[in-house]
């Protein structure tokens, strides 16, 4: 195998985030992802706030989280609405939440917006012991923003920042995720999603220093790791 990543196929798929953020879809399809990231062993499923309670229950007995997506996907709703889908989103039993920022107030020079609704988020997640995660939504970003945010993330205590939605006109790339890492160090993870359809791609993106990624490929991308082990 042509990689520099050291992992086995149980430990990459711990690293992935399975995700269906659709805003249309069966039941059936709700059920499918669940079911597909206990058998792989996914480390959660990434669902808009209206499923998690049916995940909680679908996914009960696995060590597999539910992660909800706040603000999803244009990040404008205010401070007191974010944080009371995520107050919502953990009552109803959620382990994960990925927030996305108000680009347009980081835009407007507007930081006390952002690093508000980073920090209610925390506060929300932390006495819980719930997971949170910044998303940047970094194709509306230049590269000073993105370090910008990822500062307020890190001062904030947030878990995670997080490259993109996978709704904007582009997604994760290895050149974000590696500018990501230098800011935020150790002290914190980075997730790429956005786009990540490959293995190729997903190894790309662990090498730029990303320890989770978010996908809606990901039993392919698992399916494709074990054959190539094999070779």
């Amino acid at each position: 195998m042509n990689t520099k990543v050291n992992l086995t196929p149980r430990q990459l798929a711990g690293m992935i985030d399975h995700t269906f953020l659709k805003p249309f879809g069966l039941p059936e399809e709700i059920e499918q992802i669940c079911r597909e990231a206990a058998e792989y062993g996914f480390a959660m499923v990434a669902i808009n706030p209206a499923e998690v309670e049916h995940c909680v229950r679908l996914l009960a007995g696995t060590q597999v989280r539910v992660g909800a997506a706040i603000g999803f996907p244009l990040g404008q709703s205010t401070r007191a609405v974010k944080e009371y889908e995520t107050k919502d989103a953990i009552q109803r039993g959620a382990g994960e939440i990925d927030t996305v920022i108000n680009v347009r107030a980081l835009q407007a020079g507007q930081v006390d917006v952002v690093m508000g609704e980073i920090t209610d988020m925390v506060r929300a997640c932390r006495p819980a012991g719930v997971i949170s995660k910044v998303i940047l939504e970094t194709c509306y970003l230049t590269d000073e923003q993105k370090r910008q945010v990822c500062k307020m993330a890190l001062e904030a205590g947030a878990d995670f920042v997080k490259t993109s939605t996978g709704f904007g006109p582009a997604g994760a790339t290895v050149e974000d995720v590696r500018l990501m890492r230098v800011v935020v160090g150790e002290a914190m993870g980075v997730k790429a999603a956005g786009g990540i359809r490959s293995l190729d791609q997903t190894l790309a993106m662990i090498e730029a220093g990303a320890n989770r990624i978010g996908t809606s490929a990901g039993v392919a991308i698992i399916q494709e790791f074990m054959k190539r082990s094999l070779e």
